[in-house]
């Protein structure tokens, strides 16, 4: 029988800022270990998105907080313990601390897209830095369909009362870190209590309100699609108007209307998974990416 190759996943991200010439710098780190400078990465915890690795890895390893913004290719290489995959993303400075030289990174540096380019160990990175630096700005709207929730046989009340249980609460909790990737500061929902509760961990880590919408509830947006698609495209439109990154929460089967109402083809979307839809300034689509819970 053959020998079964162990997968490792890893995400990182290409992270810019303006430098004090007004031009873009890349960030690169320096491993003692193997004497390369590269990308800023690192492996997926379990129980983790994937966006979220990237932008925890980062922190972890050059003290910098990164917005993610869209997704460039993925790199794939063997290792001592099978084979690696690395997804990356685009990503904009969104504050920084003193770096503390560590075993792991013990330098890091803002670098000119040339001198980056010249000082990457790995072609495949290079390449990676090549596209990112090509990638437009754009804003993210996360579509998440809200967490687990207590079965319907074993709720007595109102079905728009019904809460999320034990898992749900735990997945909703895992969100906090996604949206925090893509800078999420402004939140939207079914007015139903189990797609309020899924945002509601994210709401009081940045002290926001999460609007609820009756619209989007099951009992209202099934019987009138034709308002879901104007009140989508409405919070889609405000979103690439005035870049503030937006979270909507929604059910199963209103979902396929609310991805309609932007043109994304509808898909099997299951409790606290999210689609990220990379909106451009004119809020064209540029991106989709899907992100689904591991609990």
């Amino acid at each position: 029988m053959a020998k079964t190759t162990k997968e490792i996943l890893a995400a990182g991200s290409v992270v810019f800022r303006r430098g004090a010439d007004g031009q873009r710098e890349v960030l690169l780190v320096h491993r003692p270990r193997y004497d390369d400078w590269s990308l800023p990465k690192g492996k997926l915890d379990p129980d983790e998105y994937l966006a979220s690795c990237a932008v925890r890895e980062t922190r972890e390893e050059t003290s910098v907080r990164v917005r993610l913004g869209l997704p460039v290719d993925k790199i794939r290489y063997p290792i001592s313990t099978g084979m690696k995959t690395v997804h990356y993303w685009r990503g904009q400075l969104d504050g920084e601390q003193p770096h503390v030289p560590s075993a792991e990174v013990d330098e890091v540096a803002w670098l000119s897209i040339t001198q980056a380019l010249r000082q990457v160990s790995y072609p495949d990175e290079r390449a990676i830095l090549r596209q990112a630096v090509e990638l437009p700005d754009s804003t993210p709207l996360v579509i998440v369909r809200h967490a687990k929730a207590m079965l319907r046989a074993n709720w007595g009340g109102r079905d728009v009362g019904r809460p999320l249980d034990e898992r749900g609460r735990r997945q909703s909790r895992a969100l906090v870190p996604l949206l925090d990737a893509y800078g999420i500061r402004r939140l939207a929902s079914s007015s139903a209590n189990r797609c309020l509760r899924t945002l509601q961990p994210h709401a009081k880590a940045h002290r926001l309100e999460v609007e609820g919408w009756s619209i989007l509830t099951e009992e209202q947006g099934t019987k009138d699609p034709g308002a879901v698609r104007t009140l989508i495209r409405r919070l889609a439109q405000q979103t690439a108007d005035t870049g503030t990154p937006l979270a909507i929460c929604g059910h199963r089967p209103v979902l396929p209307t609310m991805l309609d109402a932007i043109g994304v083809p509808s898909r099997a979307i299951p409790p606290a998974a999210a689609m990220v839809l990379h909106l451009a300034p004119d809020a064209k689509l540029q991106a989709i990416e899907f992100h689904k819970s591991r609990l």
